[in-house]
């Protein structure tokens, strides 16, 4: 029978040791499933670990190796994982990746462990980083945020990372559009968002998908004409995918719309905005993108940009896919963020109560820190529980 408890204190001392006094979650309990936990029995066990982890952490390198001489024989040795995962195929002249986050705010720590074990991967192997900024929804845009994650990107990548803005590249947007029309992979719905729901639930094609290409060049123009065109919520652009398809959201996606919302960049500039896949599809053909790290909540993204690719005859990039770090008693929504320092319950970005790294550069917190917290957590795809005292006492931990 599986001794919880002491498997666990066994495997957290090792983790520890191999990584300069501090064990991480993900690494113990990996070896716990190796031990015989099954994964349904976490839960149960999820607090006691984590005790054990925080207890492991708070005693010091050499009480750590003194108590580890006692467990040792808890321990299967299996071949350990030290410093970042190889990834597959990688080209010789380096990968090419990116991070892409939307301005409705600054960097906060979630973002910074992801583009951390971006920059790491990009440091390892050559190649080129590129912080892309999503900002084609012009509805929840903070213009400050623009020069703040730019900053940011530098500061933790040691000035490598090249920023790109996607509202400066909408007529890439509107080409690949046109592209997706003539190959017959896209095509303008007038339906309206009730009527194409109905035909979706029932695996239906709606009458717009039978127009041809010529027929949808006309209607996309009709989309983009500011005078005598569609007005907002009239059309919208849709990949045809397969309305028979098991997983209801890969049916007919939508692809652009229309939003007369004023763009605080761009202004009344445009009136066609690309949805996150057209443009995210686009920018990782045109910028090369080799690998790609990004939230596992993306999957149905991912899958639905594989189908542009596909289309258009383009290799999708290798994409590992991370687990999400739920905090139980911290905020990281930048948009409540933002509404908490608007009502003066923060003094601002760098209120030294926020988990932001504007806050944590002025409390003098350095990017190698950020690396090394990275790199020990890598490429897990399992969820973590945390609480802000956990995280900031790893943090700390590497923070020297």
């Amino acid at each position: 029978m599986l001794h919880i408890e002491k498997k666990t204190r066994a495997y957290a001392l090792k983790n520890a040791i191999a990584h300069d006094g501090t064990a991480m979650q993900g690494p113990v309990i990996s070896s716990l499933f190796n031990e015989g936990l099954k994964k349904s029995d976490v839960g149960k066990h999820a607090k006691k670990i984590s005790e054990i982890i925080l207890e492991v952490n708070a005693l010091g390198l050499e009480k750590q190796k003194k108590e580890f001489e006692k467990l040792e024989k808890e321990v299967h040795e299996r071949p350990a994982r030290e410093g970042l995962a190889e990834l597959p195929d990688v080209p010789k002249s380096g990968v090419v990746m990116r991070f892409a986050p939307s301005p409705s705010g600054p960097f906060h720590i979630a973002h910074a462990i992801v583009f951390s074990l971006n920059y790491l991967y990009v440091k390892k192997y050559g190649g080129k980083l590129y912080l892309r900024i999503e900002d084609t929804n012009p509805e929840n845009i903070y213009p400050k945020a623009y020069k703040m994650l730019g900053e940011e990107a530098k500061w933790l990548s040691d000035g490598k990372a090249e920023v790109v803005v996607q509202s400066d590249r909408m007529p890439l947007y509107y080409e690949y559009a046109e592209k997706l029309i003539n190959k017959s992979s896209a095509y303008v719905c007038t339906c309206s968002s009730e009527d194409f729901k109905k035909f979706a639930d029932g695996k239906k094609n709606c009458p717009c998908r039978k127009l041809s290409a010529k027929e949808n060049i006309e209607r996309w123009k009709k989309m983009l004409d500011n005078k005598f065109g569609f007005g907002g919520g009239e059309a919208v652009l849709r990949f045809k995918s397969d309305m028979k398809h098991k997983n209801p959201a890969m049916r007919d996606f939508p692809l652009a719309r229309i939003n007369l919302t004023k763009h605080p960049r761009q202004g009344n500039k445009y009136r066609v905005w690309p949805l996150m896949n057209l443009a995210v599809a686009t920018d990782d053909i045109e910028m090369k993108m080799t690998h790609i790290i990004r939230g596992k909540d993306h999957r149905d993204n991912a899958e639905r940009q594989s189908m542009i690719f596909k289309v258009l005859n383009k290799k999708f990039p290798w994409t590992a896919f991370l687990g999400r770090i739920n905090f139980k008693d911290m905020e990281l929504s930048s948009t409540q963020m933002r509404k908490d320092i608007e009502a003066k319950k923060f003094s601002g970005w760098d209120d030294k109560r926020l988990p932001t790294i504007a806050s944590l550069k002025k409390q003098k917190y350095f990017p190698e820190a950020f690396w090394k917290l990275a790199e020990q957590m890598g490429l897990a795809e399992n969820d973590k529980v945390m609480s802000r005292e956990e995280f900031f006492q790893l943090l700390n931990t590497f923070n020297k």
